[in-house]
């Protein structure tokens, strides 16, 4: 569009141009749409591809910054069904978030600051102060992995850190693999690893796993696998790919360093549920609660989907198939609810689907 032409004033300056009203990415205050999808990623675009297909004209505020999730940072994702050749983590997102835009779902690139649960009509607060009303929420806002905060984390993120063995794991065949982590995920990453690296190495900072006994007897037996007790690794080293670790003795102080091609966190989940803290059920871990295997929470109207929810699987199809159910599970609520439906009745009805 071409730019308008500014007059001269009397002074010499440019005269004030009129500036048109800026055009609202919201609508009114008074209206209420049918959903809501509050985050994005694998779960939350499915969700928006089948609203939109229902015509409920779905929002999605899917974040000012990581609008796509965690796949907007992987590259190659090859366990993806329907793409024999893989596909960008990247590609993957704009693709679903355009066959969801293609139906007609609007997406919001801004952050929800406040969430308002109770009553027929939910409401959503965004950073830049806009509220959308909605009869319905669908909250996929997804897990983050934690971190070590260490040196050479975040600049070899992609050239050898990860946090999937099931993702990036076949990218390391016949190298070295360093795993950081004593707990049950961390056990079945190592044990997974085997199949590809040369050897594995689970570094813990403590003298003992904390994983179950059974996991951890079969760790001790694969031949691939090592252990590096009392250590944590202070640094991740290398110019364009992992290099090595720097490793320090949590007894002596004593630092070392171990040569490696790949380093996997496995030190756990942050499930992103600040801002539903005493406004739904969550479990002692943070992840939002579900009724039995329906995408249902504990409040009437408001559903739930993808890692948010997932304490095992954490891949992309799961996350996906979870936010088509929850897609479903709105629809067939509003439409008993519309019908006069009894709330219970209607949260029963689905769930017995």
């Amino acid at each position: 569009m071409s730019q308008p032409i500014q007059a001269l004033n009397i002074l010499g300056g440019p005269a004030p141009v009129a500036q048109p009203a800026p055009v609202a990415n919201t609508p009114q205050d008074d209206t209420i749409h049918e959903v809501v999808i509050v985050g994005s990623g694998p779960a939350g675009y499915t969700a928006a591809i089948y609203t939109a297909r229902a015509d409920m004209k779905p929002i999605v505020i899917a974040g000012a910054l990581d609008a796509g999730g965690a796949l907007m940072t992987t590259t190659d994702v090859e366990n993806f069904p329907g793409f024999p050749e893989g596909i960008q983590g990247p590609e993957l997102m704009t693709n679903l978030q355009e066959q969801a835009e293609r139906f007609g779902a609007e997406v919001i690139y801004e952050d929800a600051v406040d969430l308002q649960l109770a009553g027929e009509v939910k409401r959503v607060t965004l950073d830049d102060g806009t509220v959308y009303q909605a009869k319905s929420l669908i909250i996929t806002t997804g897990s983050a992995y934690r971190k070590l905060g260490i040196d050479g984390e975040e600049t070899l993120s992609g050239k050898g850190v990860s946090w999937c063995a099931t993702c990036d794991g076949f990218f390391f065949k016949d190298q070295e693999i360093v795993v950081v982590g004593g707990g049950d995920s961390a056990v079945e990453e190592a044990t997974f690893l085997t199949r590809f690296g040369k050897s594995v190495t689970l570094v813990h900072r403590r003298d003992a796993l904390r994983a179950s006994k059974i996991m951890a007897r079969r760790a001790e037996a694969d031949p691939k696998l090592s252990f590096v007790w009392n250590s944590e690794v202070v640094s991740i080293n290398g110019a364009d790919k992992v290099e090595s670790v720097t490793l320090r003795d949590t007894v002596t102080g004593q630092e070392r360093v171990l040569p490696t091609n790949a380093v996997f966190e496995a030190i756990g989940h942050l499930p992103r549920t600040d801002l539903l803290r005493g406004k739904l059920e969550l479990d002692d871990e943070g992840y939002i609660v579900c009724t039995g295997r329906s995408t249902h929470t504990s409040v009437p109207g408001v559903f739930a989907a993808g890692d948010v929810v997932d304490h095992t699987y954490r891949q992309a199809i799961t996350a996906a198939g979870t936010g088509c159910q929850a897609a479903l599970d709105a629809e067939r609520w509003l439409a008993d609810t519309a019908a006069g439906i009894d709330v219970e009745d209607a949260v029963a009805h689905t769930v017995a689907q």
